[in-house]
């Protein structure tokens, strides 16, 4: 399996405006599996991977970004 295909069988975490700033670990991790909390910074295209677990976040289609 080439990175690409690995990459999208990936989960990931959609977010909404009101979600921001974006963080990991998110509340629906169990704690367990907590790292220290890190701010992820999204790309231009929405999008941003936490440094820790790997993580995926990703703006929701259509989400509205105030003051960010």
């Amino acid at each position: 399996m080439t990175q690409a295909q690995q990459q999208q069988n990936m989960s990931y975490v959609e977010l909404d405006g009101k979600d921001l700033p974006a963080h990991c670990p998110n509340p629906a991790m169990p704690i367990w599996s907590s790292h220290p909390r890190v701010f992820i910074s999204l790309d231009h295209h929405g999008e941003g991977k936490c440094s820790y677990c790997g993580t995926v976040y990703r703006l929701k289609p259509g989400a509205v970004v105030k003051g960010h």
